[in-house]
């Protein structure tokens, strides 16, 4: 049974950026059934490993930010579904990267494009 979602990403703000650096920011729901367990965190770490710019992540509300290019933080974090995730980053792809990582989790972490 195919389970579509709708795409529900959020901006939020970033802090504010320090030099020249950009910033991006954005929520998420996460919609995997599963939550954010083991192979959704290596999906996103990979992805987010793929760009410069540093990357952080947090369950909405949570005090902690989470380096996004971790994958035991992101495990540990224990996001269940339909929780929101919240990203932030600084850097020359911040927007790009949280672009990309917001669409992973929307898309149940299906891979786009390959």
């Amino acid at each position: 049974m195919e389970r579509k979602h709708p795409l529900t990403v959020k901006p939020v703000s970033p802090a504010p950026p320090q030099g020249r650096e950009d910033a991006a920011g954005a929520s998420v729901k996460l919609v995997h059934a599963f939550g954010m367990h083991a192979r959704p965190a290596v999906k996103l770490t990979r992805l987010a490993r793929q760009f410069r710019s540093r990357i952080a992540l947090r369950v909405e509300g949570a005090a902690e930010w989470i380096d996004a290019k971790s994958a035991a933080k992101v495990m540990a974090m224990r996001a269940p579904c339909d929780s929101t995730i919240e990203f932030v980053a600084t850097g020359s792809d911040a927007r790009a990267a949280v672009g990309a990582l917001t669409a992973l989790i929307a898309n149940d972490f299906l891979d786009v494009g390959g």
